[in-house]
């Protein structure tokens, strides 16, 4: 006589005696097959696991009691209960209030409607993923780990979000800022390292000013106190022959890639367009800084975004398109598309154009002027990454003044006290304070 089926849904990333205990429950019904969610399930909802799905398949396969593993792609369950028929599936009481209420109507719906049963069993107390989340995070990670989670995210989410990170306290707010709406769970998925406030931090002008290893000495505050991945920006990459240094010393530390502009010479701030000269380098130019970069590097994971100045430069879409493909065939791991334009039409064009021919490689938008194009927008149009370059600087900036004019107004602190964050908060930050 045929077994009868159990199913579990699980992420499986950090296997704990909770899980254990479901699956061993489960072998008392039947040959328990084990729902494993992909990062793309994952990651609208929960961070990014640790381990890749073909990592957490294999544990999960090595496990006694689980007779088959396949892949849930959604984070509801309803999809596979209905294609696999079991007769019973399992899951711990923790859903019946919650966020995954709506989850366990679901599987209860969908489970009367196959006949099947719900077992549910009384959560492991003591014990969760959250909580071991937590002491994982306060270890930190590994320049690997954390350098491969870019293209991960990619692969796993229709919108990585980066935001600017010009100190450790700023990355703190990027690494542990999570908000729940009716859509799931938002949180920023990396950070920015970029020239314009790194040097605007230390009073320098937005010319290169600040070199790799004093930038490398600042990041590296970030990095200590951080897990997610880093994009660096590179300005124009500088010398062809240093920039093969640049990537690997940058690889090294993990940062996940490193975006480099089309232009030569002086550097200056491309939101300022045409209203100063902006010398764009040759195809030929910048094709080759690309090739000597991605044949320098060790790893695969690495990543290196050409980063396209042509709008910038007041010239039309079909030139920043003619470069795009160019630094794609050169061996370009994506591509940013640049504009100072407030409306976005021009950004449009390019995505929507672009896609025609590449329908994989990913596409950087920067909506520094165009601010009011929603995610939703950008994702339409097809871009993967959208990066919020200066924000955290320019709010840090009038918060100060404001604070700083009060104590010179009244002569003493008590009128900025709403104003500031409490001693004891701002110490309750730092890990390892207490």
């Amino acid at each position: 006589m045929k077994n009868k089926k159990v199913y579990l849904g699980m992420t499986a990333d950090i296997m704990h005696p909770g899980l254990i205990r479901i699956i061993n429950e489960g072998t008392k019904y039947g040959d328990v097959v084990v729902g494993l969610l992909t990062d793309a399930a994952i990651a609208s909802h929960k961070r990014l696991p640790y381990l890749t799905y073909e990592q957490r398949k294999e544990v999960v396969e090595s496990i006694k009691g689980v007779s088959e593993v396949v892949a849930q792609e959604e984070w509801s369950y309803v999809n596979n209960l209905r294609k696999l028929r079991p007769d019973y599936i399992i899951h711990g009481d923790d859903w019946v209030s919650g966020p995954l209420q709506k989850i366990r109507e679901d599987v209860f719906s969908v489970m009367r409607e196959i006949g099947g049963e719900v077992i549910e069993i009384p959560y492991t107390q003591g014990i969760n993923s959250t909580s071991l989340d937590k002491d994982i995070k306060a270890i930190g990670t590994t320049p690997d780990v954390r350098l491969k989670s870019l293209r991960r995210l990619i692969n796993a989410k229709p919108v990585v979000r980066i935001l600017e990170a010009h100190d450790g306290l700023c990355g703190l707010i990027i690494e542990n800022l999570e908000l729940y709406d009716d859509s799931g769970r938002k949180e920023f998925d990396g950070m920015w390292s970029s020239s314009l406030t790194d040097s605007t931090s230390k009073g320098k002008p937005d010319i290169e000013a600040v070199d790799l290893t004093t930038r490398l000495q600042d990041l590296n505050n970030i990095l200590e106190c951080t897990t997610k991945p880093i994009i660096f920006d590179g300005d124009t990459g500088g010398k062809t022959e240093h920039f093969a240094f640049t990537v690997r010393t940058l690889e090294r530390h993990g940062i996940s890639a490193v975006i480099i502009e089309d232009k030569i010479g002086l550097k200056k701030n491309s939101l300022f367009g045409t209203d100063v000269l902006q010398c764009q380098d040759t195809i030929e130019g910048f094709t080759e800084k690309i090739k000597v970069g991605k044949s320098s590097q060790v790893t695969d994971d690495f990543m290196i975004i050409a980063r396209i100045e042509s709008l910038i430069a007041g010239k039309p879409v079909s030139d920043a398109l003619e470069r795009g493909y160019a630094y794609v065939e050169a061996g370009a791991d994506g591509i940013m598309i640049h504009s100072k334009d407030k409306s976005g039409d021009d950004i449009r064009e390019f995505c929507t154009e672009f896609r025609k021919r590449y329908t994989h490689i990913p596409i950087v938008v920067v909506p520094t002027t165009y601010d009011h194009i929603y995610e939703k927008q950008l994702v339409e149009w097809g871009a993967n990454i959208v990066i919020y370059a200066n924000h955290l600087l320019r709010a840090a900036y009038p918060a100060m003044r404001k604070v700083a004019s009060k104590i010179l107004k009244y002569e003493r602190a008590l009128e900025v006290r709403e104003d500031c964050l409490p001693i004891k908060e701002i110490l309750e930050l730092i890990p390892g304070t207490k």
